[in-house]
């Protein structure tokens, strides 16, 4: 069970390395999160410098770094750049590097290839690669999956590709573990062998999805379903309406664990989407302090 950690912002927009420590230490302790991506999508990385990024490595590898696993978000649409994230988070401690397909300008698959191995060359860390067509506009196909599988130290997919066939074939044909990287289909993905999630509604729900994880796993299926039921208003609110990092600050807000702003071009929940939002935590039994 990881969660793709938001980043904290002070009320002037600025990185808030206490809170960051804060919002660790309680994934990790409260929300049983085996570990967490830090940097990602939801991080709002396309705008955090690569100082804050390193230094937003270093304060979560500090609070939670002995007892879970911190993954650092190295990837870019620019080889070179992305090569130079990698070795910044591994200096600052990460345990491994969460590497997203270039995006905008869509290399061809033999592009993807090079550039994910240039990546995982460039450091000791093992690799998550991140397959989000949906932001990137180019999917990473089977048979360049199946080849990446071959590099020593590329061991595992954040899927948000939904492609769970595809996902089949690749996982028959190499020892690559997936992950979940759409919350919607989380339970889904257990059932075609997924290694777990990387969770944006881990923010709020972690402990009932690593239950969910820890249910399925012993055989106790029904049970899991259940908790897949339960979750499904949290999954709504924060996935469906105004994007995950938005959403996920403002659930963390109504939770008592305040993360401040997102920095634009995200903007603030309106009114009625934090309605809606509230709406829908409870739903999914999240026991709000804002209320």
């Amino acid at each position: 069970m990881l969660t793709a950690m938001v980043t904290p912002f002070t009320p002037d927009g600025e990185v808030d390395y206490a809170a960051v420590r804060r919002l660790a230490t309680y994934l990790v302790d409260e929300q049983r999160n085996d570990g967490l991506i830090v940097n990602g999508t939801t991080g709002e990385s396309p705008t955090t410098s690569d100082d804050e990024k390193q230094r937003i490595v270093s304060a979560v590898v500090e609070a939670v770094g002995d007892r879970a696993t911190v993954v650092a978000g190295a990837g870019t649409n620019d080889t070179r750049h992305s090569v130079e994230l990698a070795k910044q988070a591994a200096r600052a401690g990460a345990h491994g590097l969460l590497v997203v397909t270039p995006y905008y300008n869509k290399p061809p698959q033999e592009g993807l290839y090079r550039h994910f191995g240039a990546v995982a060359d460039a450091t000791d860390l093992p690799v998550m690669l991140y397959d989000i067509p949906g932001r990137s506009g180019v999917p990473i196909k089977t048979e360049t999956l199946i080849r990446l599988a071959q590099h020593d130290r590329i061991v595992a997919v954040k899927d948000a590709k939904g492609d769970l066939f595809a996902a089949g074939q690749v996982m028959i044909s190499t020892d690559l573990a997936f992950y979940s990287g759409d919350d919607l289909l989380n339970l889904a993905w257990l059932s075609q062998g997924a290694a777990g999630f990387v969770s944006v509604v881990g923010h709020v729900v972690g402990a009932e999805l690593a239950r969910m994880i820890d249910l399925f796993k012993s055989g106790d299926v029904e049970q899991a379903r259940v908790i897949h039921s339960q979750v499904a208003p949290v999954v709504d609110g924060i996935m469906l309406r105004a994007g995950g990092a938005i959403m996920a600050k403002a659930a963390l807000s109504m939770v008592g664990m305040p993360v401040g702003p997102v920095r634009l071009p995200l903007v603030e929940a309106t009114e009625k989407q934090i309605a809606e939002l509230r709406a829908c935590l409870v739903a999914g039994g999240v026991k709000l302090t804002d209320v």
